[in-house]
């Protein structure tokens, strides 16, 4: 099956024709899935996640089990059109992250946009309790980042930041905890303007608290998966924040909304 854009209606979309119409089948090519996920002219911070219909976030303990290959289609188009991805260090655990390695096809389109051929990899970690060995580091085509704060670290072995340090480049932001905002600045200012996170969702309400959230792309998975798994976002309320559908594509039965913050 091939990706559909349901909405916006045929006359308000601009792009390739592969993409546009309620009815018109995306061409899978990366440059066409790409177009629906467009660089922002000023820095944009992008969140991905994937949840059931019931609004779980995973099923048993990771995301997987709600994917399927549209999903993966895009997952691979915003990792390949992003500066950099960040992840929480709990999720590049349960979910055994690998090295951030797009395809050739992606690498080829990046080259061909004028970026990098590989996207920067950084992980956040109060605690570095962090593998080394781990393929995301351990494999890293492009040397790593690891956002902590000053006591990062500090209840574990004393061996772990200097671990780390071998593999990635381990940057303080915040005393006594990460501080976001100045992580995203660090890596605006060294040129990340395009952020993607991909969670977990501890980070994500994290952002939000600290209204770093500039879009969300929203996998709707077809299942219902009940037990108790939490959802995309969680920790200490914020504002709510109303934003503004952009587009939603779909694929047999699983739906992709992207979403962005509302204009003022």
């Amino acid at each position: 099956m091939s990706l559909v854009k349901i909405w916006p209606p045929a006359e308000a979309v601009t792009g390739p024709a592969g993409i546009a119409g309620a009815t018109a089948p995306a061409d899978p090519a990366v440059g066409d899935v790409a177009a629906c996920y467009p660089r922002g002219d000023g820095p944009v911070l992008r969140m991905n996640f994937i949840a059931s219909l019931d609004g779980a976030v995973s099923v048993d303990g990771v995301s997987g089990g709600l994917a399927g290959p549209g999903d993966k289609r895009i997952f691979d188009t915003l990792r390949m059109v992003c500066d950099a991805l960040v992840v929480a260090a709990g999720t590049v655990r349960a979910e055994q992250y690998d090295a951030l390695r797009p395809d050739p096809e992606c690498r080829a389109w990046r080259r061909d946009h004028g970026l990098s051929e590989f996207p920067l990899m950084v992980v956040v970690s109060g605690s570095l309790d962090l593998d080394p060995a781990q393929a995301i580091f351990a494999d890293a085509p492009v040397r790593p980042v690891i956002l902590t704060h000053r006591h990062g670290g500090d209840r574990g072995p004393s061996s772990r930041r200097t671990a780390l340090e071998k593999v990635a480049e381990v940057v303080t932001v915040g005393d006594e905890s990460v501080d976001l905002a100045a992580a995203v600045r660090l890596l605006r200012e060294r040129g990340a303007t395009q952020v993607l996170c991909e969670g977990g969702p501890r980070l994500f309400g994290a952002l939000l608290v600290a209204d770093l959230v500039d879009e969300l792309c929203l996998t709707v998975s077809p299942l219902l998966a009940g037990g108790s798994a939490g959802r995309i976002a969680s920790g200490p309320s914020g504002v709510a924040r109303r934003m503004a559908l952009r587009h939603v594509l779909a694929e047999e039965d699983m739906l992709f909304l992207r979403y962005a913050r509302r204009l003022p």
